[in-house]
């Protein structure tokens, strides 16, 4: 498996001096199995135009051009790269779209077609000429054929969203983005008149659990990429119910459950390259040994499992 980092950003492109190292554009990655020549791309922020540059330019020559799309929600900064993908306006593309159904009676590709509206594009949907197939997706497990198996975990975000776990010849990639540490919702202070103890008992007895649900979906991944956008002192400070994780429970999850390489990703689009590199040696460093490395995210670079 190959993983290349088309867009690191959370929330909106931030293209710029103080970002030119670690990217301004917004989530897109790609997994690529080479021994069976299978793509898959993860959301469609900004940095998807890229990809689709890159593949007219190198793979269209070959023959037409097929890939998995799967999005993790369709929040804006994970979408808004779509009507820019070059490949969906080309004949012969093929492309199988997963996602998470947001509402009982809107589907995936009812969802998507917003944007495919003479009121904020000039191309319809109807229009295009790709082939495309829209898959609705809920937690489960499913068989992708080939020899990879996908299995999903819904997030605590704000909007539904879906973590990706694909599992292929032994080897565990895993995304955990955009979520937020489950928390207890009950008021919890006994002073406060509107404290319950039996539902203040369950409200963290339900966090605990959810947490460890997701704990035990990330285990013993060989590459996690974990959304990461605050540091612990910014989400405590206002950002709390954001739907946004820190580095440090990031990194202290992925080192109780085993996981060979944490990749943070969905980098505040006001940090810069100074501020990352700082963290790196604050966080990250300190983190690392030989079972287990820290990084963060990188537009432009490529990994291999």
């Amino acid at each position: 498996m190959k993983v290349t980092f088309w867009g690191v950003r959370g929330s909106i492109p931030c293209p710029g001096p103080e970002t030119v190292r670690y990217g301004g554009n917004t989530a897109c990655l790609e997994l690529y199995l080479e021994e069976i020549d299978r793509r898959i791309i993860i959301d469609a922020g900004s940095g998807i135009r890229l990809l689709g540059n890159k593949l007219m330019a190198e793979q269209l020559p070959r023959g037409p051009i097929q890939a998995d799309i799967f999005f993790t929600h369709t929040h804006w900064d994970h979408i808004m790269g779509f009507p820019f993908f070059t490949p969906v306006f080309i004949p012969g593309t093929k492309l199988n779209i997963y996602g998470p159904v947001t509402f009982e009676n809107e589907t995936l590709q009812d969802a998507l077609n917003g944007q495919w509206t003479y009121r904020y594009f000039p191309v319809r949907h109807e229009e295009l000429s790709s082939e495309i197939n829209y898959i609705d997706l809920k937690e489960e497990s499913i068989d992708l054929g080939q020899g990879l198996v996908l299995r999903t975990k819904y997030l605590n975000h704000p909007l539904l969203c879906l973590g990706y776990r694909f599992e292929f010849r032994g080897r565990i990639f895993c995304t955990a983005y955009d979520t937020e540490p489950y928390r207890n919702l009950f008021c919890n202070d006994p002073e406060d008149p509107a404290y319950d103890e039996a539902m203040a008992r369950e409200g963290e007895k339900v966090a605990r659990e959810e947490n460890e649900r997701l704990e035990r979906f990330i285990r013993g991944a060989d590459m996690l990429v974990y959304d990461t956008m605050y540091t612990r002192a910014e989400l405590e400070n206002g950002r709390r119910g954001w739907g946004h994780s820190s580095m440090e429970y990031a990194i202290e999850s992925a080192g109780r459950n085993h996981v060979k390489h944490l990749v943070l990703f969905h980098h505040d689009p006001g940090r810069t390259d100074a501020q990352l590199d700082e963290l790196d040696l604050r966080l990250c460093e300190p983190a690392r040994s030989d079972e287990f490395h820290v990084s963060f995210a990188v537009e432009g670079t490529t990994l291999q499992l």
